[in-house]
C-alpha cells in the first residue's frame, strides 16, 4: 500500500481482523462522534449512514498520504435494527429473541484519503437454533455482551454452540468483513 492505513475503531475485533491482513495500520479515535441516524432510514442504509458519518468526522485530520477506516455494524431482526444491550436483563432479553431465528447483521465500510472516498455494505445471515434460558444466562455472565450489536459475538462461546449455520461472510458478523476490504483496498492503493 502507497498509504499510512488509519483504523478508526477501537473495536478489538476489528483490529484483530484488520492484523491477519499482514499490513501495517494505526488506531485513531476521535471520542464522543454522533452515532444517532434518522428513524426513517431503512436497517440496510443505518450502517452506510453511521460508517460515513465516522468517516466525515476524520476529514478534516487526513494527510495526502493516509487512508482512513471506518466501519459500521448492525443486527436486523424481523426488519428492527437490534442494537448493544443496555444492560444484564436486555442482553439475555435480545438472546432469546434471536433464539432458534434468523437474522442479518449488516456492516458498513468507508474507505477515505484525501481524494478518494468509497463505501460498500456486507450482509450475512446468521441461523441461531434453539438456546435455553441456562445457556443464554451462562454466556451474559460469563463474556461480554454489552459491546456488541445483537448482544453477542459469534467468534465467544455462545458462537460455539449456537450458530447453526452462516449464509455470508463470517468476519463480517465478526465486524468487519475483511475478504471485501482487501479486494476493495487493492483498488484504492495508490
Amino acid at each position: 500500500m502507497n498509504y499510512n492505513i488509519i483504523l478508526a475503531s477501537n473495536s478489538p475485533r476489528r483490529k484483530e481482523l484488520l492484523k491477519g491482513l499482514d499490513i501495517d495500520f494505526e488506531v485513531r479515535v476521535l471520542p464522543d462522534i454522533d452515532e444517532s441516524y434518522p428513524p426513517d432510514l431503512l436497517p440496510e442504509e443505518v450502517p452506510v449512514y453511521i460508517a460515513e458519518k465516522k468517516a466525515d468526522a476524520y476529514r478534516d485530520t487526513l494527510q495526502k498520504e493516509e487512508l482512513i477506516i471506518t466501519a459500521d455494524t448492525v443486527v436486523v431482526l424481523d426488519g428492527e435494527i437490534i442494537e448493544k444491550p443496555a444492560d444484564k436483563e436486555d442482553a439475555i432479553h435480545i438472546l432469546k429473541r434471536l433464539s432458534g431465528r434468523k437474522h442479518q447483521v449488516i456492516t458498513a465500510v468507508v474507505l477515505m484519503t484525501t481524494d478518494v472516498r468509497k463505501t460498500f455494505s456486507v450482509t450475512s445471515t446468521v441461523d441461531f437454533s434453539e438456546l435455553t434460558d441456562k445457556e443464554i444466562t451462562y454466556y451474559v455472565e460469563h463474556y461480554h455482551p454489552y459491546d456488541k450489536a445483537g448482544a453477542y459475538g459469534i467468534q465467544e462461546w455462545i458462537g460455539y454452540i449456537g450458530v447453526r449455520s452462516i449464509e455470508g461472510s463470517f468476519y463480517n458478523v465478526m465486524g468487519l468483513p475483511i475478504q471485501r476490504l482487501y479486494r476493495e483496498l487493492l483498488e484504492v492503493r495508490g
